[in-house]
């Protein structure tokens, strides 16, 4: 899309903001309201896609329903020449992955405003029936006021439009995907909650807890390592803020967070004087019936990477503007 031109002659182009798997994102001036705007454009090349174009519209139709001070508000949504078009809230700042790189090592009292905030705009969603799937730090924009607005709601399905068994491509990054993403299985609420472990894990020790070289290996160990403990990158970490990345991450459903409001409560009161000498946060033991024995465990591993070799596709990064 070239600068200048004014979509149906109202918003006029000014400059790529950024690409994406499905659409670009430009920024844009609003000739009638005379202001700053994101135009998010479906790609050409998927403008006869039929399915493309309902998922685009679905976001736009999601985002919509959502009322939160931290979700990116939408203006405007319609067609000009057959280009289907997204007019959101521009939020002039940065993204939260960059604000990291910036600003580490973060002050726990500003992580923990950071992630209430998120964690705000996340129970709205989920109260719609609403899971973002694709949760991260370079989907979630801090304005030059420090507002967080959580952005990119183009893989977020409605719980009532299709069952969550449909997942036979994974959409996201790899790092903050949680044990049941990685796997193909069901999606819920609680793997929103995973990914928000992860966000506070980073920005509590300016790092992931998993790397690899290609996306499988890190994906493997989304659900089979231990996660690794905060403290162990930066010991000052209490343990009540630590417990929370923990109990939000755990592999089994049952002994993660059950909601937002669960993990809500529990950083609201994180830094209060009487959880100082609090224990380190454990999942409960699940002891199996019985003791299964793998003939060949190699194999096992080998066909387990095969599949997510299948199952994983990584959305591409935005390109930066």
């Amino acid at each position: 899309m070239r600068a200048g031109y004014a979509i149906n002659g109202r918003y006029r182009i000014i400059r790529s903001l950024g690409e994406g798997g499905m659409a670009n994102v430009y920024l844009a001036y609003d000739l009638i309201l005379e202001r700053e705007v994101a135009v998010k454009l479906l790609r050409l090349d998927l403008s006869d896609d039929k399915a493309a174009i309902r998922r685009f519209q679905r976001e736009a139709n999601s985002l919509i329903e959502l009322d939160d001070p931290h979700i990116v508000d939408i203006f405007d949504v319609g067609e000009d020449h057959g280009m289907q078009y997204l007019v959101m809230e521009y939020v002039k700042g940065m993204d939260l992955k960059r604000y990291i790189e910036k600003h580490k090592p973060l002050a726990y009292a500003k992580v923990i405003e950071i992630m209430e905030q998120i964690l705000s705009a996340v129970k709205e969603a989920h109260s719609h029936g609403i899971i973002h799937r694709d949760l991260k730090p370079q989907n979630i924009l801090l304005d030059e006021a420090g507002n967080v607005k959580i952005t990119d709601f183009g893989i977020a399905i409605a719980l009532a439009e299709e069952t969550m068994t449909k997942t036979n491509t994974l959409m996201g990054s790899v790092h903050y995907i949680s044990p049941e993403q990685a796997r193909g299985s069901m999606i819920t609420q609680q793997s929103d909650i995973y990914s928000l472990g992860i966000i506070l894990f980073e920005m509590l020790t300016g790092r992931v807890p998993y790397d690899g070289e290609t996306a499988v290996s890190i994906a493997l160990k989304h659900y089979r390592s231990q996660m690794p403990s905060p403290r162990s990158f930066k010991q000052d970490i209490p343990q009540s803020l630590e417990n929370i990345v923990l109990h939000a991450t755990a592999k089994d459903l049952t002994d993660r967070y059950q909601n937002v409001e669960e993990m809500q409560a529990d950083l609201a009161t994180c830094l209060d004087e009487k959880r100082t000498a609090e224990p380190r946060w454990r999942p409960r033991i699940h002891v199996e019936e019985e003791t299964k024995i793998l003939p060949n465990f190699y194999d096992e591993v080998a066909r387990e990477d095969k599949n997510l070799t299948k199952t994983i596709q990584i959305t591409p990064e935005p390109k930066k503007a």
